[in-house]
């Protein structure tokens, strides 16, 4: 029989963690699993410009026809703008398409560096986030690990980094998180993004740049700083990105895969390629996530009144930060970090006894969501933590 040949899959550990979350009767479990912003009341809410424009949308959209491979290109021209900047924004050797999510950019992504080099090498900062390996090595790309960040101390192993970068070769492909986007919450210095950049351009390493939360760190025009320095001293870059979480469109998968080749003419050929490639996976993208984008970033108030709720997640999230750091002196390096996520130094035993005794849903790496807390659960969980946190640590 066909399926009798299948084998067991284990099961997700994440999505296993939200499930046992989901189904926890104890109101006053904190759920710091997955991913998404909360709001104060510990809801995650739709934007108001999301709800503006989804309003134009019912109102003046008369047709859902597909879409071409590409997606929808005026979403994907606003994008551009507000990633790359202007000086970017008007290089015709940046081609990008839409794609369904930031994973579907990292597979598209994965898929054409395979396509042009069979024989690529990317390296692989850890930790990385557990799709990662699925979606760009289940593409046949050999995946090469580099320090970027020890748990145990709080700090990034820049020394040990850069030692690794100066070791790979030219066509090398680099992967590297946008602001906010490690699973640390540990972002590198300007200074630090600014060698990157230099090693970049000499060694002549191709820069694959995974940015998924621009604005949730320290502003939009900031947290794109990086990026931009890093793909403008590359011949060739990749740059993977994600509207679901700075427009809180998590489940309608809005993103877009750019591609920054060595001439206009070979950008051309690029994107012809593209569409090739996604044609096999998917087709056609889904519209209405990026529909919704284009109506705010096409709107002069639309746009600023969602700046004006990126600014507001942020500062959020940047006082949860300043809160924990605040309730317990093991836990001031998380106000030193940026965006939704930090690395707790708990035991899986640990990690266990706290969902099991308290309703402390967490990663078994001792990931946490910062904005996954409610009004007042940073401090009972800094508590409720404080007899399972190391205490001889030298923490960054």
């Amino acid at each position: 029989m066909l399926f009798d040949q299948l084998q067991r899959q284990p099961s997700d550990s994440l999505l296993g963690l939200i499930a046992m979350a989901n189904k926890d009767p104890r109101p006053d479990k904190i759920d710091l699993g997955v991913g998404v912003y909360r709001d104060a009341e510990g809801r995650t809410p739709i934007l108001r410009s999301v709800k503006a424009a989804e309003k134009i949308l019912l109102q003046t959209q008369d047709s859902k026809s597909y879409l071409g491979p590409e997606g929808d290109l005026g979403f994907v021209e606003l994008v551009k703008a507000l990633l790359f900047g202007d000086a970017l924004a008007s290089d015709e050797r940046v081609v990008g398409v839409q794609t369904p999510g930031g994973c579907g950019a990292l597979r598209l992504g994965a898929e054409l560096i395979k396509a042009a080099g069979p024989n690529s090498r990317i390296f692989v900062g850890r930790p990385t986030w557990p799709n990662h390996e699925p979606l760009i090595g289940a593409a046949g790309v050999e995946m090469v690990d580099y320090p970027y960040y020890d748990r145990d101390t709080a700090t990034l192993q820049w020394d040990a980094m850069r030692e690794a970068l100066m070791g790979a070769q030219s066509g090398d492909v680099l992967l590297l998180h946008g602001s906010c986007h490690n699973p640390a919450g540990a972002d590198l210095t300007a200074e630090m993004w600014a060698e990157v950049a230099s090693i970049v351009s000499t060694r002549g390493l191709i820069p694959f740049i995974d940015i998924a939360y621009q604005g949730l760190g320290n502003g939009l025009e900031n947290d794109a700083a990086g990026t931009r320095l890093v793909v403008e001293a590359a011949d060739q870059a990749l740059i993977a990105q994600s509207c679901d979480k700075n427009f809180g469109l998590y489940r309608e998968r809005t993103g877009t895969l750019f591609v920054k080749a060595a001439t206009s003419g070979a950008a051309g050929i690029v994107f012809g390629n593209l569409l090739q490639l996604a044609r096999r996976m998917w087709s056609m993208p889904p519209d209405h996530g990026a529909a919704i984008v284009h109506a705010i970033l096409d709107d002069a108030a639309l746009r600023s009144d969602w700046r004006a709720e990126v600014d507001t997640m942020h500062r959020r999230i940047r006082s949860l930060r300043s809160e924990l750091a605040n309730a317990d002196r093991r836990l001031a390096y998380i106000d030193k970090q940026n965006g939704m996520f930090s690395l707790l130094p708990l035991s899986v035993a640990s990690i266990d006894a706290l969902r099991e005794d308290h309703g402390v849903y967490m990663a078994g790496s001792g990931r946490i969501n910062v904005a996954g807390f409610a009004e007042g659960e940073a401090r009972r969980f800094a508590a409720l933590i404080a007899e399972h946190l190391p205490d001889s640590r030298t923490r960054g």
